[in-house]
């Protein structure tokens, strides 16, 4: 029997073993799970502070989850497998299942040409979508790139950012943006806007350069820097500064180190300090109006 969803789930009593090993990884010589019939009642959740918030229950032919804390959190037994593995391709996903539960499915050997009739591979940055104002730190959606990028360049924020932008006072514009702005977290997804709470890394950070005096200059040599390659470059609410979408791994590196090479690198080649909040990995980013914004030509064809 090959690797497939429909084996695995077979293999697993319907995922429920899956749901078994991740707990078992957090919790380990505990009683993680009490079936009954096909409800498991309420265990804890590692990805809820481990609480005891997480129902499983068997839906059909395959288990689910929900927390009856935070709402958002639900799903079925794979979406809950890459929460713990942080795999975003399902055949990554399911090899890794296959391995680590010992469930000895055949691994179909690949042609040259398999890639095309294979799934799509390509990588994409997600992150959360929030509705303003800031305070809120429950996300509306989750968000490519493109989406962010479409709505940056809309009319949509074209009102509040001029209006922002015509405020003359240093505190009465802060609190204007964070009441009115909509923001994202370009660096992941979350439950709640969190550095605990983040559900999966988009394997992006945010640099922002505030208050510049050679705006268009700097964008340009951002745009064609030897190192990084710009994923998504917009001007900021305030109008005086850029935000600097970039595509980095943190499967070797955490976000933090990575963001503090970064910030080295900018010095050394731009003499120019960054602001330090791009080290939170929950960092909020406002999302302004900028018709001139660049988005990398690999999220524009989705």
């Amino acid at each position: 029997m090959e690797v497939s969803r429909e084996a695995i789930l077979d293999k697993t009593h319907y995922g429920i073993k899956i749901y078994a090993y991740v707990l078992r990884q957090y919790y380990p010589e505990t009683t993680v799970l009490s079936v009954k019939g096909r409800d498991c009642g309420i265990t804890r959740n590692p990805f809820n502070g481990g609480k005891e918030t997480l129902r499983i229950h068997i839906d059909g032919v395959m288990a689910t989850h929900r927390d009856t804390e935070l709402k958002t959190f639900n799903g079925d037994v794979f979406d809950f497998a890459q929460y713990h593995f942080r795999i975003t391709d399902e055949e990554e996903l399911l090899h890794k299942i296959n391995q680590e539960l010992h469930l000895n499915l055949e691994v179909k050997e690949k042609s040259e040409l398999d890639w095309l009739n294979g799934p799509d591979d390509t990588w994409y940055g997600y992150c959360s979508f929030f509705k303003a104002p800031v305070r809120n730190v429950f996300p509306a959606e989750t968000m490519r790139l493109h989406q962010v990028f479409a709505l940056i360049t809309s009319d949509k924020y074209k009102r509040i950012t001029e209006d922002l932008r015509a405020i003359t006072d240093v505190k009465e514009a802060r609190k204007f943006k964070a009441n009115r702005f909509d923001y994202v977290t370009f660096s992941g997804t979350f439950e709640k806007r969190n550095d605990s709470n983040l559900l999966q890394h988009s394997n992006l950070l945010t640099i922002d350069f505030d208050h510049l005096d050679n705006l268009q200059e700097l964008k340009k040599q951002l745009l064609n820097d030897e190192y990084f390659e710009t994923e998504m470059l917009f001007t900021s609410p305030s109008g005086d500064g850029l935000k600097w979408i970039i595509r980095i791994d943190v499967s070797e590196v955490t976000h933090s180190e990575y963001f503090t090479a970064v910030a080295n690198y900018i010095k050394h080649t731009y003499n120019i300090e960054v602001d330090q909040s791009g080290k939170d990995v929950s960092r909020a980013c406002f999302l302004p109006y900028d018709p001139t914004a660049f988005l990398h030509k690999r999220h524009q064809a989705l």
